[in-house]
């Protein structure tokens, strides 16, 4: 397979975003479980708010999730098919060494 230089680059600034423990806790997370406000997300890795707004804003900014207003609430889902199959991939040799 042959993969343009701007192909590559742009893979590698995906790679680069997830490369953060706290951005990646955030997309396992939606990977596995669906969709979550902030206030969740917030709860679930206990840090402030401000810190996951400033990590999704990132993951936003790099097209790996997207935000859905509803009403006064923001909820956060992943927007990027491939993520999702990267976080799977990453975490399916681990997920069995767990429970052995």
């Amino acid at each position: 397979m042959d993969y343009t230089l701007q192909h590559l680059q742009n893979t590698a600034e995906m790679l680069k975003t997830l490369g953060h423990p706290e951005r990646l806790c955030i997309v396992t997370r939606l990977a596995r479980q669906g969709s979550f406000n902030v206030a969740a997300l917030q709860d679930c890795m206990s840090l402030p708010q401000s810190t996951v707004s400033t990590h999704l804003q990132k993951l936003r900014a790099a097209g790996i999730v997207e935000a859905r207003r509803q009403g006064l609430e923001v909820t956060y889902s992943l927007k990027n098919e491939q993520v999702k199959q990267i976080v799977e991939l990453l975490f399916q040799s681990t997920e069995g060494k767990k429970h052995e």
